[in-house]
């Protein structure tokens, strides 16, 4: 079950703290564009697309342009504080960062909410089946396109079948 998030300030601040640690363990440097790239995915719980990271940047510094949001979120991925998502080409923060090597998200298709969930029964079943295929896996991220429970209750008419 995702934990929920019921104060959003202090959230956003757990991971900027949290930042600074992996980034020190790694002795890699939290500058303050990659922190500040990282505190605009933290503002939600949604994904957020690097335009529009870079349209929230540039209303501070208007001088901001695309290759400093990419270089910021290339830095993010690398050290595993935060996750792409792929089928959405967006970006949601990770809520344990080096924690685990692969996880999966169910994404809701009204609401946009992107859960990060963890399996270990998962990540065996990916890492069996690509050593059986003599394959070796660089990254892993399984999206799950569905909708929410708060947005079933919501819309009613929309139901994804399991």
């Amino acid at each position: 079950m995702p934990k929920i998030c019921t104060d959003h300030i202090q959230c956003q601040r757990s991971a900027l703290n949290i930042a600074e640690q992996v980034c020190s363990a790694n002795l890699s440097r939290l500058t303050p564009q990659r922190k500040h790239v990282l505190s605009l995915i933290w503002q939600s719980h949604r994904p957020t697309k690097a335009y529009d990271l870079l349209e929230q940047m540039q209303r501070q510094d208007p001088s901001a342009k695309p290759p400093t949001v990419y270089r910021a979120l290339d830095f993010l991925l690398n050290q595993g504080l935060i996750h792409r998502i792929d089928s959405l080409n967006a970006f949601i923060g990770c809520g344990h960062p080096n924690a685990h090597q692969d996880c999966y998200f169910l994404i809701c298709g009204k609401c946009g909410m992107a859960d990060e969930c963890c399996s270990d029964l998962l990540v065996d079943a990916i890492t069996s089946a690509a050593r059986r295929r003599d394959f070796t896996p660089n990254r892993t991220t399984l999206e799950v396109a569905g909708v929410c429970g708060s947005c079933e209750v919501k819309g009613g008419s929309h139901h994804v079948p399991n």
